[in-house]
């Protein structure tokens, strides 16, 4: 009996540690712990060992690891663990494929709603929102928040889907399930993508009446959606409030009033960020050049880059240089974006040529728009679009024989055009 204990107390004191490395991103130390427990003669693992092993395995891209940890599973007995089954589905998705992942779910012998969850974020974070939402519908549990959330954050987050989040979201409440703070997370993207200040506001006051708004992610992502729908006070106001001020709660507060071309301000705000021991990094110096780019603000955003690049010795990466080039393409300075294109140091994305080419259109550019349209019909063989643009603009700038030559080389490709779609929002709660 005393021996028993005694190897009771060990699980629970090396599960313990197993599942304080994982949380702190130790996984290779995870992994040698876990060995060590498996090859222990005395220690009979439960299930809440192998979910934890199975978290290092995917973070550390281990497939054959995940494989032969489900074979250990299968033969202790814990499929029918939901914990294991969860943990298990999830790796595979990760791991190898979300079509073994599936295949996995639909062999659990019992499937309780975290399983679920597990199988429909994956499909949500793949952007293969139609499966995830057709597995929704196929729920023989009562679906929680988190089932909802990771679908509302894969339509927030895919083009043409925040009015389908928005409605998501309505399905939530009606449910009866409240918004938490993955949900408002989650929603306020699709607010601003939409320019919905109401909504936003709805939010803002859901988080404020459940004491979720101290949150530093919420506090960030507000500032940022009432900086872009052009609520700089009240972004301001959020900000000054906040007790710590990390470099995303920065460049929230530092890229709305880029968007609004308060250059001054930005640069009072990057001082007094310094002063804060907060140093500039990548990403929030490619925030203020998105906004600047929405704002068609081209010499801003030249000094900024080159405030990025020389005064704080930023690499500037593709995103940048896309950024770069469409605020420049946008102004009509079409030389200058392809000059920038040609001095990159890296690979000019479809990003980059397709904001040349559209802006070739805006300002009957031919020549550049040649280049540009050669050079997507190689990064985007299937992109119809690129095609339709060329041929439009040869077609205005009187070109017919060039339009009709790209045209046919478009058929010749097999490329289809897709059909457009629109969405409205309803005014209705």
């Amino acid at each position: 009996m005393c021996s028993l204990r005694s190897s009771h107390q060990r699980l629970l004191s090396y599960t313990k540690l197993l599942t304080s490395y994982v949380n702190q991103g130790r996984h290779h130390r995870a992994l040698a712990l876990f060995s060590q427990m498996f090859s222990s003669p005395d220690l009979a693992l439960d299930q809440f060992a192998f979910p934890q092993v199975l978290k290092s395995s995917a973070a550390l891209h281990l497939p054959h690891a995940v494989a032969l940890i489900h074979a250990h599973v299968v033969k202790a007995g814990l499929l029918s663990s939901p914990f294991v089954a969860s943990a298990l589905v999830d790796s595979y998705g990760k791991c190898i494929s979300i079509t073994y992942a599936r295949q996995l779910f639909e062999e659990c012998p019992q499937r309780n709603v975290v399983v679920w969850n597990a199988m429909i974020s994956l499909y949500s974070h793949s952007n293969d929102i139609a499966n995830a939402l057709r597995l929704f519908e196929l729920m023989d549990v009562t679906p929680t928040e988190s089932s909802y959330n990771s679908i509302i954050a894969a339509l927030a987050e895919s083009d043409d889907g925040s009015s389908q989040a928005l409605g998501f979201y309505r399905r939530m409440q009606g449910s009866g399930l409240q918004p938490n703070l993955i949900t408002v997370l989650a929603l306020l993207p699709a607010c601003v993508s939409i320019g919905a200040l109401n909504l936003i506001k709805q939010v803002h006051g859901f988080a404020v009446r459940h004491q979720i708004q101290l949150h530093s992610h919420l506090s960030s992502g507000l500032v940022e959606v009432y900086g872009r729908c052009g609520c700089l006070i009240t972004a301001r106001r959020i900000f000054d409030q906040m007790l710590e001020r990390d470099v995303v709660a920065w460049s929230s507060m530092i890229s709305a009033y880029a968007f609004h071309g308060n250059a001054q301000i930005v640069m009072s705000l990057l001082q007094k960020m310094e002063r804060d021991d907060v140093r500039p990094d990548g990403i929030m110096f490619l925030g203020v050049l998105k906004a600047c780019s929405h704002a068609g603000l081209a010499d801003d955003a030249l000094e900024y880059f080159e405030l990025m690049t020389k005064g704080y010795g930023v690499v500037a990466g593709s995103d940048h240089y896309s950024c770069l080039v469409d605020v420049l393409s946008r102004a009509g300075r079409l030389n200058e974006a392809y000059e920038v294109i040609q001095g990159m140091p890296v690979k000019a994305t479809a990003k980059a040529w397709g904001a040349l080419l559209g802006a070739c259109r805006n300002y009957g550019e031919v020549r550049l728009a040649e280049i540009a349209g050669g050079v997507l019909f190689e990064i985007e063989p299937e992109n119809a679009g690129n095609f339709v643009l060329l041929s439009s603009i040869y077609a205005a700038a009187g070109k017919y024989e060039e339009a009709e030559r790209v045209r046919r080389q478009m058929e010749e490709r097999g490329v289809k055009r897709m059909p457009g779609s629109s969405w409205f929002i309803s005014q209705k709660s």
